[in-house]
């Protein structure tokens, strides 16, 4: 009896190392695809953002250009989280047994 015990109280510290360790490779793992998914969000963002606009990338003056159009996109595109987001908050969430009821008696 007390060598299973023994044995069953290993397998656990093992078994929680082993998470312990998963998880850190987890976060590090998560971090990366993190960091990955901002560069392509940023890149494909300034390849739209800057389409069929003529500008000389070439010049001091054309590359505040680019700057000056890039960060007023980044400013819509958080300026349009916000909206949805106060829009998702303003929205009635709470659901009624009433309205249960009523698609119930609806649908017979």
């Amino acid at each position: 009896m007390g060598i299973a015990v023994t044995i069953i109280i290993i397998a656990l510290i093992v078994a929680l190392i082993w998470i312990f360790v998963e998880l850190r490779r987890f976060k590090h793992k998560f971090f990366a695809i993190l960091l990955i998914a901002l560069i392509l969000f940023s890149y494909f963002g300034f390849v739209v953002t800057l389409k069929g606009k003529d500008i000389n990338y070439k010049s001091i003056d054309g590359l505040q250009n680019v700057a000056k159009l890039y960060f007023i996109w980044i400013g819509s595109v958080f300026k349009n989280f916000k909206t949805i987001t106060a829009n998702a908050i303003k929205m009635d969430w709470k659901s009624d047994a009433s309205d249960i009821n009523t698609k119930n008696t609806s649908n017979s």
